[in-house]
């Protein structure tokens, strides 16, 4: 059951309002997530920076690197939202998640956000080696900061108890809706 409450178009104010509007016309839909945020703007906003990121780091590591990577992050935190919607676009896209053939840097992302969710104390030498090979220190510092996003974006899930969107149904590992 949700902690908070979401939004609701209609009795909301003209801010929140506006910002469902772009949602819709970026996205064509709303998350529940988003939807929770929208509560406060600012949060909402904070959280949005996501995509910032995302944008800046798709040309650097290529679009189906960064959907692993938020993949191993979510899954890694074990929050059902995030990586229910990352598992969609693998199986959207004709992959199984369960079974990924990956190039090099696809498995360099996939390994750096798994170790950020077991220990990100003890991030190994060679996957700092491995990123200090092929990129830059600014992509690399966009990188973390956006695994940083994506784990708040979990927790945020996680804590508030949001529900999980229903158009998640169907791609859930094992069926499970709920934490």
């Amino acid at each position: 059951m949700s902690y908070l409450k979401m939004t609701e178009y209609e009795s909301s104010p003209p801010e929140v309002r506006a910002e469902y509007d772009d949602q819709i016309k970026k996205h064509g839909r709303i998350t529940n997530m988003k939807r929770t945020l929208l509560q406060d703007v600012p949060s909402f906003k904070a959280y949005m920076e996501w995509y910032t990121l995302y944008d800046e780091l798709v040309p650097v590591f290529g679009e189906r690197a960064m959907t692993i990577f938020s993949y191993a992050v979510s899954t890694g935190n074990t929050c059902l939202i995030c990586g229910t919607f990352f598992r969609k676009i693998l199986i959207d896209a004709g992959e199984d998640p369960d079974n990924l053939t990956l190039n090099e840097t696809e498995k360099l992302l996939l390994d750096f956000g798994a170790q950020i969710t077991q220990n990100p104390h003890n991030i190994s030498q060679e996957i700092y080696d491995r990123l200090k090979a092929d990129y830059s220190e600014k992509d690399i510092v966009a990188l973390i900061a956006f695994a940083g996003i994506m784990y708040a974006t979990n927790l945020f899930n996680t804590v508030a108890k949001v529900p999980l969107d229903e158009v998640l149904y169907g791609y859930v590992k094992d069926g499970k809706t709920e934490e």
